[in-house]
């Protein structure tokens, strides 16, 4: 199921974009986008006004209390010490192995140098190779195999000290 978040992603990928409409499903989860004639804008589309409200207020009130995990989780990554980012370079899908079958061209720990192919972002059937381009230590990986990023996104952290 789609949290907000992604959601709110898609809704920004597809503003971006000439896709006047779009439609996604997955298991037990369906969303439909259609861009407004008036504005360009992205406007979800039979989605009750009053279930968005809900929602809303159910994920504030989860932060507010606390039990929201991905809250939890992103405080402890903010913690990790890193002094570069890898960003992508291009809109695109981000793999982290060279195959399905291939081990991952970097874990948490992985020694990096300039030349290091770190990840695969493809891009209209184009697999372009992103390498380090720092020396250092993999401190962190933001993005899971599979995921869509955009330009500027960052994909890992990497401590140079």
């Amino acid at each position: 199921m789609l949290n907000v978040q992604e959601i709110q992603e898609l809704i920004r990928l597809i503003d971006q974009t000439s896709i006047e409409e779009f439609k996604y499903e997955t298991s037990g989860a369906s969303i439909s986008l259609k861009k407004s004639s008036t504005n360009g804008q992205v406007q979800p589309k039979n989605i009750p006004e009053q279930n968005v409200s809900e929602t809303v207020a159910q994920i504030e009130s989860e932060k507010a209390s606390g039990e929201n995990t991905q809250d939890a989780s992103s405080q402890k990554e903010s913690t990790v010490d890193y002094d570069h980012e890898i960003v992508s370079p291009m809109v695109g899908t981000f793999y982290a192995a060279p195959s399905p079958e291939k081990e991952n061209f970097v874990s948490i720990g992985s020694k990096v140098d300039k030349s290091s192919v770190v990840c695969i972002v493809e891009a209209m059937k184009l697999f372009n190779e992103i390498e380090a381009e720092v020396e250092g230590e993999i401190v962190e990986i933001l993005v899971e195999n599979g995921e869509l990023v955009e330009y500027g996104q960052p994909l890992f952290r990497v401590s140079t000290k």
